[in-house]
């Protein structure tokens, strides 16, 4: 049962697992491709640009962009919603005094909502913790969901632009050059973002 468990958890961890099961629920429509951006934001493991690509790949670069968008963003509002409304009183009753909680609380005590939209946007920065971390906040819950909508709009566009990129590299080979450039300036600028927020 364990054994099981484990092997299945395991799959679910690749990128391969999910192309599989976005192929299989293909005739869903735009279902399939938005519940795979959305359980990134659940399975912080799974690569949003390997995601967004294939979104790209495909429905094409609109439709790809805004089905990657949506199921991103819906999942990292249901992360948030659910610490803030259902976990956070919970958790803050019997874990609160816990060091690793009232270091993410004193984090986020520490940023406004410029800094918010700066880290969301950036999509090499840890988004799970984000979520979690200003759900169990008193930071404003409509604040942080404006914000996230169009931080999400943001980086969305970005990672989009490298799908497409990587798409027409497939016919175009000089393009995965430019695909190349893109990811490096995205990992580099989340990264210096990553080291000045503590992150």
């Amino acid at each position: 049962m364990i054994d099981t468990l484990k092997f299945w958890l395991e799959k679910m961890m690749t990128v391969e697992f999910w192309v599989q099961a976005l192929s299989a629920f293909k005739d869903l429509g735009p279902v399939a491709p938005i519940l795979l951006a959305l359980v990134e934001s659940l399975v912080p493991a799974l690569p949003l640009v390997a995601i967004v690509t294939i979104n790209i790949s495909a429905h094409g670069a609109l439709l790809g962009f805004l089905y990657s968008w949506i199921g991103t963003t819906l999942g990292s509002l249901l992360v948030f919603l659910l610490f803030r409304r259902g976990v956070k009183k919970y958790l803050m009753r019997w874990l609160g005094h816990r060091p690793s909680i009232q270091r993410a609380l004193q984090w986020v005590a520490g940023r406004g909502t410029g800094v918010l939209f700066v880290l969301v946007a950036l999509p090499f920065t840890p988004s799970s913790f984000i979520n979690i971390a200003f759900g169990l906040s008193d930071f404003d819950e409509l604040t942080f969901m404006k914000t996230l909508v169009v931080a999400k709009l943001i980086m969305m566009l970005g990672l989009s632009l490298f799908g497409q990129t990587i798409s027409i590299s497939f016919s175009e080979p000089a393009f995965l050059i430019l695909a190349a450039l893109i990811l490096i300036a995205l990992i580099m600028i989340s990264s210096r973002i990553r080291k000045k927020h503590d992150l």
